[in-house]
């Protein structure tokens, strides 16, 4: 299994490892963000997932895998970069692992980011799926998606594939459009720009969708009841427009000792320009020492 990752910075700065969400190319790590962790003085990575981007791609009824595969490429990573440790910075599914490897290997995290993420073991995944389908949640659930995310997913579902490039593009112009929440403008003209370069690096658009089947193949696969055990320092950040996990990040800040929880004004659940200079400053500070 080949993942593809490209790095920025000097070899002796503090190293940075961007963990993009499921599904997710690493170039969803905005350049302007990456260039201004770099600028202050930070080695930063970021990578494609196996299945995503230039990663490899498999066919999964021959080779299936699970997200315990997805976890261990992150270790994976950090090895062929020759990091015995590392800052983790990870983004929705992405802050999930990130949680996950704090707990599993302490000793590789040198402190931890999670962005529009949910609690490991918090059952996000059961929410969404109840909320989609229109089931009542439990009482102690997590806050479930924003109407206007459940009513996107639940048309989709139903909808036929796209039939050309166009087609595919406008579809994922439309889903950043409502990830990206009602706090900011939203650039369409960005957003076809981005869209377009994730379609046309990928080698198998359509294996993403292999990150699903993972999760059905391990639907244990989040340990709960574990993140008291979290040692590196840890911030969480959410946006205060977050249509996805709203509310998710309040819960990860109180269940790990010590961390701090940020609030992005009018960020969703995307990185769009108006955050960049606060995140990355954030991080950097995070990040120091």
């Amino acid at each position: 299994m080949n993942i593809w990752s490209e790095e920025f910075g000097a070899e002796t700065d503090a190293p940075i490892l961007l963990i993009m969400g499921s599904m997710s190319q690493g170039v969803l790590w905005p350049d302007e963000f990456v260039g201004r962790l770099a600028a202050g003085g930070r080695r930063v990575i970021r990578y494609d997932h196996r299945d995503t981007g230039m990663s490899d791609t498999v066919d999964f009824e021959a080779e299936p895998y699970s997200w315990h595969d997805i976890k261990d490429d992150v270790y994976r990573v950090m090895d062929a970069h020759g990091l015995a440790s590392a800052h983790l910075v990870g983004h929705s599914a992405g802050g999930l692992l990130g949680q996950f490897i704090a707990v599993e290997r302490p000793e590789r995290v040198r402190s931890l980011t999670v962005i529009a993420s949910s609690p490991l073991g918090g059952g996000e995944g059961q929410v969404l799926m109840r909320a989609l389908t229109g089931q009542p949640q439990p009482e102690g659930s997590l806050p479930e998606p924003a109407p206007e995310f459940v009513a996107f997913y639940r048309a989709l579902m139903t909808a036929p594939p796209p039939e050309d490039r166009r087609a595919r593009i406008n579809g994922m112009i439309a889903e950043q459009r409502v990830l990206h929440g009602t706090g900011l403008p939203f650039d369409e003209d960005a957003a076809r720009r981005l869209q377009e370069r994730i379609h046309d690096r990928a080698r198998d658009l359509s294996a993403a969708a292999h990150h699903r089947m993972a999760a059905m193949t391990d639907p244990d696969f989040e340990p709960a009841g574990v993140l008291d055990q979290v040692k590196a320092p840890t911030l969480v950040i959410e946006g205060s427009h977050e249509p996805v996990k709203p509310g998710h990040g309040a819960v990860i800040a109180e269940q790990i000792p010590g961390a701090r929880l940020m609030i992005v004004a009018g960020m969703g659940h995307t990185l769009p320009p108006e955050t960049h200079e606060e995140l990355a400053t954030a991080v950097l500070a995070h990040t120091a020492g």
